[in-house]
């Protein structure tokens, strides 16, 4: 493998790996080598992908992580970095929404949103920065969305909490260039998740959208393992505080198909 997307001996947290992106994300970083640290709110529901892992000659842990608590961020990040000696790359994914018109959102929707999404993010990057500092050398990568550049109705909360996300690498990255640490934002657009899978089951639906997507198609996991890597290797050593949106053009704006009488 070229030594710009090697990650052999690197040490790599990716948060919400119980299913869905988590695990593409983790699986991508190892099969470029680094070794993995996986995390849900209940560790058990890692134990099979962490078989996984290792049947690819990786070494991998399982931890509890809750986002929402910073005792337990804490926890995650101590017993990480006791079990490797090292914390090289963190995929800050663990993420949640809750669909509602903005008129029907509670305070509570509101909290447990941010919370998760946004200050979960925070409070996982400076517990794992912590332990980069001290080696000069670290990659955070926090997962965004589409909704971090565009707004969509029903996703007020949680186009917030993306945007949000957006803002904070830029500071992070400031924050922490001098010591090494890059900080970047990956924002998939519309991929099938556990979360929205019930909008894929109707094709009418889907056709929609492809129309809204210059490369005609909604995204594959795998569309995402090439920039999760560029973002934790070497090749992006000079690239901090920035947005790299994978949306198959989405986010150029309302693309249409139009029909065939009025096509050039």
């Amino acid at each position: 493998m070229n030594d710009l997307f090697d990650l052999s001996g690197r040490v790599a947290i990716v948060t919400g790996t119980s299913r869905g992106l988590g695990q593409y994300f983790a699986r991508a970083l190892g099969n470029a080598g680094a070794d993995l640290v996986l995390t849900s709110r209940d560790r058990n529901h890692c134990l099979s992908f962490e078989q996984e892992i290792k049947s690819l000659g990786r070494r991998a842990i399982s931890l509890d992580l809750d986002v929402t608590s910073y005792d337990s961020i804490q926890r995650m990040a101590d017993a990480a970095h006791a079990h490797y000696g090292r914390l090289d790359i963190l995929v800050s994914n663990a993420g949640m929404n809750i669909r509602k018109p903005a008129l029907d959102v509670t305070w509570d929707d509101w909290n447990r949103i941010l919370d998760t999404n946004l200050r979960g993010s925070f409070f996982v990057s400076q517990a794992a920065a912590r332990y980069m500092v001290n080696r000069k050398y670290g990659r955070l990568i926090l997962i965004g969305s589409v909704t971090s550049v565009n707004g969509y109705a029903g996703l007020a909360p949680y186009g917030a909490s993306r945007g949000g996300i957006r803002q904070l690498v830029m500071s992070l990255a400031d924050d922490w260039g001098k010591h090494g640490i890059t900080v970047n934002c990956l924002a998939p657009g519309w991929f099938r998740t556990e979360q929205n899978k019930v909008m894929y089951e109707d094709p009418d639906w889907v056709e929609y959208l492809s129309n809204r997507i210059p490369v005609k198609r909604p995204g594959a996991p795998k569309d995402l393992d090439s920039a999760v890597i560029f973002l934790a290797a070497e090749s992006s050593r000079y690239v901090t505080g920035q947005t790299l949106l994978v949306d198959g053009g989405i986010s150029t704006g309302a693309v249409r198909a139009l029909p065939r009488n009025r096509l050039a």
